[in-house]
């Protein structure tokens, strides 16, 4: 930051020298290996609101740098057989201060068969659950095993440190324990600890910058189709844990995909509803084993009130330049997966991954 001069004030008395000497002081810290980040006007009043808003945006970046540089994630189970699309390298994120902390999907499930079903947790569990989403077509059943599931998860949260979880959360857990785990990773989600599905640990993490960036609710969402001729909306999906505050309105469903195999009484336990309208912004977050280095992507858009009708969570999202975009992810090999929040902060994340963590982060339409 450098104090503004004003053109009556001029005089040897009265001039700064701040226009000046922010040249020179940036040259040392540069010098010095230092990191820095510049107001958007060279010269800025700090009582003015462009400052103030500048200033909020830095504190967004430093939020951003100092939770990425220690973060504990946790991988509960293993990833889809056919999902090559979500493997990472574990070693790549280490490197740069990201941990994982891995549970089998058993472990889990066994430590729900020593809860009993009076237990005040579990009890307390599921009137959350009704409280959280409308469950008028969940059997009392699944309901009790998404309370045994949740109160499971938040002391494995709480034992290991992790801040943001990517769940097996298909097929193995409805065949084997009878619910699908969505609205419980989406409550998880909605309370600011990330929740990413299909063990997708670098969406995840893409889910845990955007909730520090903006203090929201983070959604991870499939690029999943066209909208109809217009090149620059698409459909944003998925079956759906995304979080309530992400929804105009939600339910808790069944798990159509899944339950047509399993059967559907073994599928109950999704969140179905139309994301709510409003700008946001969207980033991917994946490690490049070839180059040895973490690369993402990141931009802004807007959910439209468009009409839609289908299953799952889904929007209708316009991003200008929408084919450049996707050219980008389909030449450069990035996941199907995107994570997104109702707020406008890309430029956040840009400053934070680039300058700061040294990732290489390409920000749409910057």
């Amino acid at each position: 930051h450098a104090f503004p001069d004003t053109p009556d004030k001029m005089t040897l008395t009265d001039r700064r020298d701040s226009f000046c000497g922010k040249l020179s002081v940036c040259n040392n810290l540069r010098q010095f290996g230092i990191r820095f980040s510049l107001t958007r006007q060279h010269t800025m009043d700090p009582q003015s609101p462009a400052f103030r808003e500048d200033l909020r945006w830095f504190d967004g970046v430093c939020r951003v740098v100092k939770g990425l540089r220690s973060a504990r994630v946790g991988a509960i189970g293993s990833r889809p057989a056919a999902f090559n699309t979500v493997r990472y390298s574990e070693k790549i994120l280490e490197a740069h201060g990201i941990s994982v902390e891995a549970v089998d999907l058993s472990e889990i499930l066994g430590r729900t068969g020593r809860l009993y079903d009076t237990d005040g947790r579990v009890r307390d569990r599921i009137a959350l659950i009704r409280e959280y989403l409308p469950a008028t077509d969940a059997p009392e059943a699944s309901l009790l095993k998404m309370a045994k599931l949740a109160v499971v998860l938040d002391e494995w949260i709480e034992e290991t440190g992790v801040v943001a979880t990517a769940m097996q959360c298909w097929t193995s857990i409805e065949e084997f324990y009878g619910v699908a785990p969505c609205t419980v990773m989406s409550m998880m989600s909605n309370r600011l600890l990330p929740s990413a599905c299909e063990v997708d640990i670098t969406g995840a993490i893409g889910m845990y910058a955007l909730t520090l960036a903006t203090g929201v609710p983070a959604a991870l969402l499939d690029w999943n189709n066209n909208y109809g001729d217009d090149p620059d909306k698409c459909v944003l999906f998925h079956c759906s844990n995304v979080p309530k505050a992400c929804f105009s309105h939600a339910q808790m469903g069944c798990q159509d995909i899944v339950g047509s195999t399993v059967g559907f009484e073994n599928a109950h336990g999704t969140c179905v509803g139309r994301i709510k309208p409003g700008p946001f912004t969207f980033v991917r977050v994946s490690t490049d084993d070839l180059s040895g280095r973490i690369r993402a992507y990141a931009g802004e858009g807007e959910f439209t009130e468009d009409p839609l009708e289908t299953f799952g969570g889904a929007g209708v999202a316009h991003i200008p330049d929408l084919q450049q975009l996707l050219h980008l992810l389909c030449a450069s090999g990035f996941e199907h997966h995107v994570a997104i929040a109702h707020a406008r902060v890309a430029r956040t994340l840009g400053e934070a991954m680039d300058n700061y963590l040294g990732w290489d982060i390409h920000l749409h339409n910057a």
